[in-house]
């Protein structure tokens, strides 16, 4: 069974479905315009890294810059996290690095060199981040682009990551390592309660379905 691109195709699940490999490359590609830089980062940024996108949205190159170098891990500040009860540090995927790199290079040219900058800024006030709304809507335009279907949204990143991460557990469990794919994909998520992790894996369902139909 082929569960990931199964994940596309139940019609009861709940909320922003994941995307598939194909569909992150398609939205990639998909970026245009003077800012296509930025947008490009931050897409790449939120599925590789499963933050949310108001975690996303409130860093600054400081934290994502050391010693002149793109870092190689992310901070999220305590103050911007949905519970604001910690702060939360992951490593940074190459292919978000990458991204990275070069939107930080067009913002130099732009003549923004501060650490204090919104990595993400928008065009309008002194130094302030795009919204959660010009987010999704940047988001729901490259969706459009390529006509996807079903529920896709700026959500949709954090759950591709978390589908994304629960399967690279699942293979190393079939190889026989000893781990436990749900328990890993809740600690990678940043979840406290682990009840949380269930709304994030929508393909277990798929795997359900199959089970049930086959009996």
């Amino acid at each position: 069974m082929a569960p990931y691109p199964l994940a596309v195709s139940i019609p009861y699940m709940k909320g922003c479905r994941p995307l598939t490999d194909q569909e992150v490359e398609e939205i990639v590609q998909s970026f245009t315009g003077e800012y296509y830089k930025r947008n490009k980062a931050m897409f790449i940024l939120g599925v590789k890294s499963g933050f949310r996108i108001s975690e996303i949205l409130s860093l600054k190159i400081g934290d994502v810059v050391l010693n002149g170098r793109i870092a190689d891990t992310v901070h999220v500040r305590r103050c911007n996290m949905k519970k604001k009860t910690e702060g939360r540090t992951i490593p940074l995927n190459p292919a978000a690095k990458t991204a990275l790199g070069v939107w930080i290079k067009q913002l130099i040219e732009f003549g923004f060199k501060s650490h204090d900058i919104y990595l993400f800024r928008s065009r309008k006030g002194e130094n302030k981040p795009i919204s959660r709304i010009q987010a999704w809507r940047i988001i729901k335009e490259a969706c459009n682009v390529n006509e996807l279907q079903g529920k896709v949204a700026t959500h949709s990143m954090r759950k591709t990551y978390a589908n994304k991460v629960y399967l690279y557990f699942k293979k190393q469990l079939a190889e026989g390592k000893p781990v436990d794919p749900f328990h890993l994909t809740s600690k990678a998520l940043g979840h406290k309660n682990i009840n949380n992790t269930d709304k994030y894996l929508s393909f277990l369902e798929s795997e359900i379905f199959e089970a049930i139909t086959s009996i």
